[in-house]
């Protein structure tokens, strides 16, 4: 598959963050995400593994019972059923990699 990019294909997932799905295959699904500034993602969990980069931006990233700051190259991996979140510090962008595919990102 492949994807050509597009600026318009952004939707508002909660208050100060965006996501776009970017690429996907029957196992992986990659999507970007701009996290605005004092944005939060309260702690939650789901069955996928999630790993991600930070493209550039400032966010604290809860996993489990460890924070991390985590800066510009910064990058995670988060196990399948792991509780965690996010404090948007600064404008941001990250990549994320969710697998299995998470179809509730498909629409």
């Amino acid at each position: 598959m492949f994807v050509k990019y597009c600026n318009d294909c952004y939707r508002q997932a909660m208050d100060g963050i965006e996501q776009k799905t970017l690429v996907h295959g029957e196992k992986t699904l990659m999507v970007e995400f701009r996290l605005r500034k004092d944005a939060a993602l309260p702690l939650h969990s789901h069955p996928h593994e999630q790993a991600g980069y930070l493209v550039k931006g400032h966010i604290r990233l809860t996993m489990g019972s460890e924070i991390h700051e985590v800066l510009p190259g910064g990058s995670w991996c988060i196990p399948g059923g792991m509780l965690h979140g996010a404090e948007i510090i600064a404008d941001s962008v990250a990549v994320e990699v969710f697998s299995p595919v998470r179809e509730d990102y498909l629409t």
